[in-house]
């Protein structure tokens, strides 16, 4: 009876010792998947990191941009810009190249399909006020709605409203009161 139990001491300690062998298998893999996926994710970190320091200096520089093209249209307006030469441009010059309506339409639309709405109103507000009868300020004002529609669907409502009242033939005024439209639904007044 005594050697059965000494048998069965022995091998339960061999079993426990190949348990916590196995155990420790198993803590060592968990451990280096563990180191490998905490690096992955740094990695990945920095990346993302990267990316946004990127996309800060990208709207920072549109928005440089963006403001020292209103700066030149402003002067313009006021017949104050003198061109290198020094003699002031004749009214009804065209504008010079980066400063066109055209110009500030395309930056507007740009920071509007990267998810800069702000940046993107400045753009068509400005072309909006310097060039109201541009062929460009229809779109302007569709965009400036959409521009406003995740934040402030009110504020799109009205933005979309102006493109029938002052550009009704503009091909954007059934799609600005198809959006006034939805806008509406999705408040609730059918």
């Amino acid at each position: 009876m005594a050697r059965t139990d000494s048998v069965r001491a022995d091998f339960l300690r061999q079993a426990l010792s190949e348990i916590i062998a196995l155990e420790q298998q198993v803590l060592d893999s968990l451990n280096r998947r563990l180191v490998r996926f905490q690096g992955e994710v740094r990695s990945d970190m920095t990346e993302v990191q990267r990316q946004l320091v990127q996309i800060q200096e990208l709207t920072g520089q549109s928005q440089q941009r963006l403001s020292r093209l209103q700066g030149r249209m402003e002067q313009r307006e006021s017949g104050s810009i003198v061109d290198p030469s020094g003699v002031p441009p004749e009214q009804g010059a065209p504008a010079p190249a980066g400063d066109s309506p055209d110009e500030v339409f395309r930056i507007g639309v740009e920071q509007l399909r990267r998810g800069s709405p702000v940046t993107a109103r400045q753009a068509f507000t400005a072309l909006l006020t310097q060039f109201p009868n541009h062929d460009r300020a229809p779109d302007a004002q569709f965009f400036l709605g959409e521009s406003w529609e995740a934040q402030d669907p009110d504020s799109a409502a009205a933005a979309y409203e102006l493109v029938p009242q002052r550009y009704s033939n503009s091909p954007r005024s059934p799609t600005a009161l198809y959006r006034i439209g939805l806008i509406l639904e999705q408040e609730g007044d059918l």
